[in-house]
């Protein structure tokens, strides 16, 4: 019950022709920027919490 290439290529077939063809990079563009942003988030949120260390009130 997997999918098979021919699956695949229909699906590629039906995503081109809802969106276009110019329309695919940009997709695929924003795709990529929200996964880094993601991850550069959460290597940030870390990073920043073991570079400074909580500070106590006094």
């Amino acid at each position: 019950m997997g999918i098979g290439m021919q699956e695949i290529l229909v699906l590629a077939l039906i995503i081109l022709l809802l969106f276009g063809g110019k329309k695919i990079p940009e997709l695929m563009k924003g795709l990529g920027k929200g996964v880094k942003s993601f991850k550069d988030g959460m290597n940030g949120k870390l990073d920043d919490e073991q570079a400074e260390p909580k500070k106590k009130d006094e």
